[in-house]
């Protein structure tokens, strides 16, 4: 998509974000880090898993258990040598389509109450105008995992929180529903939990009374997996969204990040945010 000719005209309807910056390739912000060696836990892992071997190897072909044995166990702590992103391609996100909504919605059981001003959003889909040309764009927002992000800044319990490898996160446990952090989000990411909860995920607790927002399906990264959003959008040969380790070089994020501008948004706090937008 062309660049727009002038950023301060871009408005978003009722989300209000704007001033966006542009940053070429070569932008400073991420900190290449040395890969290490396997940990103790992994090795035990593998060797927990070389016993099913025969099993695993005979119902999936091709899989090598070293690589198996490269999915972060639950009890690993996340590491500073990962830093997690997502690049947004809006040159490659189509019109009309929530894809993305959609799959988050049904990865973590976000439903419907016929309130929509008050219901869940982890993504929502957003049309910008450039009120000097008409020019138009779709994207999702969502939380953009900043790197100091005013959210846990506010928070009075220490329920939200940043992990060492980038994810800002809510634990339920701790939340009170004040709502500063939906306050503090310059992007409104943010929901409040406003009704009795049902069809619940195991690996995705919610609780009537608590804050919620993108985790960037923690779950699933964990275990080598890539965010519910990411995958259908591919599914469909969309490719809007890349997700991946931004330390990383080699990584498809880094590399597309490193082929074209990428801009974050509200650049003027001087958040580093996680999430990176193309093609606007």
């Amino acid at each position: 998509g062309a660049v727009l000719p002038e950023l301060s005209r871009v408005h978003c309807g009722q989300d209000g974000l704007f001033q966006l910056s542009f940053c070429s390739a070569g932008c400073p912000g991420e900190t290449v880090m040395a890969k290490g060696f396997l940990q103790d836990s992994q090795r035990r892992r593998l060797l927990a898993r070389t016993a099913a071997g025969g099993a695993i190897l005979a119902l999936a072909p091709g899989v090598r258990l070293a690589e198996l044995a490269l999915a972060r166990d639950e009890d690993d702590p996340a590491s500073a040598q990962v830093r997690w992103g997502l690049l947004v391609d809006v040159s490659r996100c189509v019109d009309g389509c929530d894809a993305c909504v959609s799959a988050c919605n049904e990865e973590h059981g976000l439903q419907t109450t016929g309130r929509p001003r008050t219901d869940s959003q982890w993504i929502r889909k957003a049309d910008l105008v450039d009120e000097a040309t008409g020019h138009t764009l779709s994207m999702p927002l969502l939380c953009q995992h900043c790197e100091d992000p005013p959210c846990v800044d506010v928070c009075p319990t220490g329920a939200s929180f940043r992990r060492a490898d980038g994810m800002v996160l809510v634990d339920k446990h701790t939340c009170i529903g004040c709502r500063y952090c939906m306050m503090a989000c310059p992007f409104k990411a943010r929901s409040f939990v406003h009704e009795e909860i049902s069809g619940q995920r195991s690996y995705s607790p919610r609780g009537k009374g608590t804050v919620e927002s993108c985790t960037f399906c923690v779950h699933r990264v964990d275990q080598d997996r890539t965010p519910a959003c990411v995958e259908r959008c591919t599914e469909l040969g969309h490719g809007a969204l890349v997700f991946g380790d931004l330390n990383d070089p080699d990584s498809e994020v880094s590399e597309r990040r490193g082929s074209a501008p990428s801009t974050e948004l509200r650049p003027d706090l001087a958040l580093n945010t996680g999430v990176r937008y193309s093609g606007v």
